[in-house]
């Protein structure tokens, strides 16, 4: 089943706001990149103008440093915004976990604009605090919400480019992600397949030094008896729903496949469903996410250097550990 060809999409424009140090300006920037032109904190009385002011892909950042700030007024400013005839208005809002922010601020040594000291809180975490509570009406209004505690750079340039790098192809843009489960869930993933159950190549020795994108693990991936049942039931649950997803409106839309260590079976079976679902004319992103890798389904198939060190791929093993993603943010979001 393809998607069904649309007319020209209205004009994309991307209101990004959030907590100061969660990504704002790294998410305007990929836009940037993407070739929308950008403004960060326009006064809100102009916000009307500056959608008027031309016809291509414009992103706009909003803050509580925003002159003339009401979490009210933006979602009303919002409101209409939806409402014109050939414009797509996305609120995009960044956020991240109390003590990663505290940690970017203490890394860059910047003072939070609403923890200045004196009246207006002394303290980072009075800022954050502040904010967090002035903002809550445009997390909840906002289309996407990006938790940034754990996320790389790359990998928020990677979403955000998913979502909004221009395209001729409408319709649902699919992301197909390998991981493992001991790592956590991806923390955008709509759909969720546990494929620990299938036979394990890292306990065979001339395997378990490849991953899932060489032909001799793939193989013996599918040789595993119950494999075939297992394949047709996925695709006969995922296939139907597309449509669906379309017909209500959504625009993207996360599988992910995860076993133990993220780098044989859940590999595989990502690559083989990102192959399956662009034969039936989706578009269809792939990452893995244990393996570091973001590429199309096009590229070739080449082995991944084994991993001197990494979690493995056990069939007994299936408790669930929070996400060991961490990595220094005081460069790579700045706010």
């Amino acid at each position: 089943m393809s998607d069904p060809v649309l007319a020209p999409g209205p004009r994309p424009f991307v209101l990004v706001t959030g907590l100061s140090g969660a990504g704002k300006a790294s998410i305007l920037r990929v836009l940037e990149d993407l070739g929308f032109e950008t403004v960060d904190n326009p006064p809100l009385a102009i916000l009307d103008s500056l959608v008027e002011d031309g016809t291509g892909p414009l992103a706009a950042g909003i803050d509580a440093r925003t002159r003339g700030f009401e979490a009210a007024e933006v979602v009303a400013a919002l409101r209409r915004l939806r409402d014109r005839e050939g414009l797509a208005a996305t609120l995009v809002f960044a956020t991240a976990e109390e003590e990663v922010l505290l940690r970017r601020y203490t890394e860059t040594r910047r003072r939070h604009p609403l923890a200045p000291g004196g009246p207006l809180g002394a303290r980072v975490l009075d800022g954050i605090r502040m904010e967090g509570a002035l903002l809550t009406p445009l997390r909840d209004a906002a289309d996407l919400v990006l938790d940034t505690s754990v996320l790389p750079l790359p990998e928020l340039r990677r979403l955000i480019e998913a979502r909004f790098r221009p395209d001729d192809a409408p319709g649902l843009s699919l992301q197909i992600q390998s991981f493992a489960f001991p790592k956590g869930l991806p923390r955008e993933a709509d759909l969720v397949f546990d494929l620990r159950f299938l036979a394990n190549p890292h306990y065979v020795p001339a395997l378990k030094p490849l991953t899932g994108r060489d032909p001799a693990v793939g193989d013996y991936v599918a040789a595993d008896p119950d494999f075939p049942a297992f394949w047709a039931r996925l695709v006969g649950f995922i296939e139907p729903l597309l449509p669906r997803y379309v017909a209500e409106g959504k625009k993207y839309l996360t599988i992910a496949v995860g076993c133990t260590g993220g780098r044989h079976r859940s590999v595989f079976v990502a690559e083989k469903l990102a192959a399956h679902l662009r034969q039936q004319g989706w578009r269809a992103d792939l990452a893995h996410r244990e393996l570091g890798q973001t590429h199309d389904i096009s590229a070739p198939v080449l082995a991944a250097p084994p991993q001197d060190a990494g979690t493995p791929e056990s069939p007994l093993s299936s408790k669930k550990a929070a996400p060991s993603l961490s990595m220094p943010m005081s460069s790579k979001y700045p706010s």
